[in-house]
């Protein structure tokens, strides 16, 4: 049995437990890494994780009393106010209201059933767009994205019309000192997250009330607040990026490239493979290469199974079955390791021998950057739990469109990731009796994006992949959420807890893209200096000529002059005539071929949002219809030569269109009053609910919320 993590406020923590995490930060070897996307490794900014946190450790040791007391003080009067004891949110992302109600109509949700008998269950208005990181910023700082900065997963940059992160910029050491062939940084790498506003626990903190937050998305790197979190989706791997997978085979190394995921071509020699794993580039040499492990594999003569040797340990590989997880490090440079942690899947021995390997992954025991708050709780969760998959999309849904990984095979990865941040949630019902607890599990998401072909008939991928087809894969999802709903029930019985359980968004069938750049160039407002011929990014726009272009998920941005720096339409007058134009002429779009409309309405941003941030949001916001979405290829600023495309992925279902037809779900265990709440009425709801004052910064207003002794007349 897993053993579980004290979550105890540091006003109750007791001795022996601040000795246990000082211990560990002692036993930690101070070699640490920083990763970043095309910022290589830095060392200091590593060791300054490793560094602080030790002196973090120290601090809380020596004015732990001093701090009891104070916070002891201020969260007498913070409760004093406060109708409920604690608060536990419960976040199931993505899951869909239609597929609820119709589950629970037949009877296979029971305990969501039960908790909608003795409180409520409602659908949950979500953002424009109705898409993960939109929503969820929404929720934690009660704000439009307008105030919160996040629009989409991915950006664009401005000066030169590239994809960037949306979340967060990581870049390194800007000064470094040259000793041979290694550079030395000078001064912490430039780690930001880009998302603003504040959270509503760090407000909860100001007034004493203690939080734990599990695996929220949206909190990378983590912020500073009274409580503890480990950070969820865009958390990346050890590489930089949100994902990169690696597939070792003896066949033609020509013969596939791969969306997410790098192919390495090997050779059986007798009985054995020697092969590498590819981290990130090392930027404390001067030539950056990238860092590499040598792994070898040996064939017992038994089917279907080889033995695995990496870093001095040996594991026994059996086909279809996934490894634990492996500890690795990298040799940056003399008396320097970045330590990372993957899963080895042995696909086939014979006739070709074929491995994949997860992205590598934040060794959470000794993160290379900073994953949690404050930065000892990941160690301490790894401890006391083991390694844990840290990487903010734990799930390779890469691998799985790739045909990779088969159904079973992605569906693993997805329950595993459930499971392992279960032990850390029902750890912190355990030990958080009067605060905050939220967790978010994102195999409700991850199983609809990828197996919604399977419940729509009419889907181009109906048919499946591969010899396995989980066709009730959704299906049984739900059912581990629900009991994963009642188990949590149970811990919350007691009347002056409020459970609350929501999802962000929900999700439809993903049959057909939208080519939005074809659309663009069709109709006169994008121009190309040259055929595209399949290039991304892009890279053959011609921009003196080009009002508007499109890039990933979200909508169409403006070629706004002083603002993109090719830009050639004047903010003013002209600007927002032609955010109306684009509205009027792609709101109502048809699908020529089936005669559907693939738009149902668009968006205009300045209408949307209100706030400091709003002109970095694409100026208009796509509302598909069920079973569109914008295709793969406009999201990285491919352009092909039609308009509409087919989806045949795995990636089947989908929520990134029109919010009205992709609400949340919420459900409570006390009836909630509200005419269609929002997503962002929740944030200021806790707060009221706690006795705090609602920020006035905040968008969202608090929901009335009935005394456990009036749901009688509720129902």
């Amino acid at each position: 049995m897993s053993r579980r993590l004290s979550t105890r406020s540091p006003s109750n923590m007791q001795k022996p437990v601040i000795l246990t995490v000082l211990i560990t930060l002692t036993l930690c070897a101070p070699a640490f890494g920083y990763i970043g996307p095309g910022a290589g490794f830095a060392v200091l900014g590593s060791f300054m994780v490793f560094f602080l946190a030790m002196l973090s450790a120290i601090a809380t040791l020596f004015t732990w009393p001093i701090r009891w007391v104070v916070r002891g003080v201020r969260g007498r009067r913070a409760f004093s106010r406060s109708r409920v004891k604690r608060v536990v949110v419960l976040g199931i992302d993505g899951m869909d209201p239609s597929l609820t109600e119709k589950y629970m109509a037949e009877g296979q949700l029971p305990h969501l059933s039960k908790l909608a008998e003795m409180g409520c269950y409602t659908k949950l208005r979500t953002t424009i767009p109705a898409m993960t990181p939109v929503a969820w910023s929404t929720f934690l700082t009660g704000c439009n994205p307008g105030k919160h900065n996040i629009f989409d997963f991915l950006d664009v940059d401005r000066r030169n019309y590239m994809p960037t992160l949306s979340s967060v910029h990581i870049g390194g050491s800007t000064r470094t000192i040259k000793l041979g062939k290694y550079l030395i940084p000078i001064g912490k790498p430039d780690m930001r997250l880009l998302r603003k506003g504040k959270p509503f626990w760090a407000t909860l903190g100001e007034h004493g009330i203690f939080s734990n937050v599990i695996r929220m998305p949206i909190t990378f790197p983590p912020e500073g607040f009274r409580g503890t979190l480990l950070s969820g989706m865009c958390v990346p791997d050890l590489r930089g990026t949100q994902g990169t997978f690696s597939y070792y085979t003896t066949k033609d190394a020509k013969e596939s490239i791969y969306e997410g995921g790098e192919q390495h071509h090997v050779t059986r020699e007798g009985n054995m493979i020697h092969a590498r794993l590819v981290g990130p580039p090392n930027g404390m040499r001067v030539d950056n290469t990238p860092m590499q492990i040598p792994f070898t594999i040996r064939f017992n003569g038994k089917p279907d199974t080889a033995k695995l040797t990496i870093c001095g340990y040996t594991h026994l590989l059996k086909k279809g079955e996934y490894t634990s997880w492996v500890k690795f490090h990298f040799k940056a440079a003399p008396g320097s390791k970045v330590n990372g942690i993957c899963q080895f899947l042995l696909l086939n021995t014979e006739p070709d021998f074929e491995l994949y390997v997860t992205p590598l992954q934040i060794d959470p025991e000794k993160p290379a950057m900073p994953i949690s708050h404050p930065a000892v709780f990941s160690t301490y969760l790894s401890k006391l739990q083991g390694p844990f998959a840290t990487m903010g999309l734990a799930e390779d849904t890469w691998a799985h469109n790739e045909r990779i990984l088969d159904d079973s095979a992605f569906l693993h990865q997805s329950i595993e990731a459930d499971e392992e941040r279960e032990v850390m949630f029902f750890d912190a019902l355990d030990k958080v009796k009067r605060g905050m607890v939220a967790c978010v599990f994102d195999g409700q998401d991850r199983v609809q994006h990828m197996f919604w072909r399977y419940i729509d008939e009419s889907h181009p991928a109906h048919e499946g992949f591969g010899e396995t087809k989980l066709k009730n894969a959704i299906t049984e999802q739900f059912q581990r959420m629900d009991n994963l709903v009642g188990k949590t029930m149970a811990e919350c019985d007691d009347p002056d807890t409020l459970l609350l359980v929501i999802s962000d968004h929900g999700c439809k069938s993903f049959r057909h893209g939208v080519d939005l750049n074809r659309w663009l160039i069709d109709n006169g407002y994008l121009t190309l200096k040259e055929p595209a011929n399949g290039r991304k990014y892009l890279s053959t726009v011609d921009w003196s000529k080009t009002k508007a272009y499109a890039m990933g998920l979200t909508g169409i941005f403006l070629n706004i002059a002083d603002r993109e720096s090719q830009g050639i339409v004047q903010e003013g007058v002209e600007a927002n005539a032609l955010r109306r134009e684009l509205c009027e002429r792609l709101s109502g779009l048809v699908d020529d071929r089936n005669s559907s409309v693939a738009i149902n309405k668009v968006f205009n941003a300045r209408e949307c949002y209100v706030g400091p941030y709003v002109d970095r949001a694409p100026d208009v916001i796509i509302g598909y219809n069920e079973g569109y979405r914008v295709s793969w290829e406009t999201a990285i600023g491919e352009i092909t030569d039609n308009l509409f495309l087919d989806n045949k992925k795995a990636w089947s279902g989908d929520h990134c269109i029109d919010p009205r037809l992709a609400p949340g779900v919420m459900f409570s265990n006390r009836r909630i009053d509200g005419d269609l709440p929002h997503i962002m009425d929740l944030a200021p709801t806790i707060l009221d609910l706690f006795g705090v004052a609602v920020p006035t910064h905040m968008d969202g207003k608090p929901l009335q919320v009935h005394e456990p002794e009036k749901l009688g007349a509720a129902n």
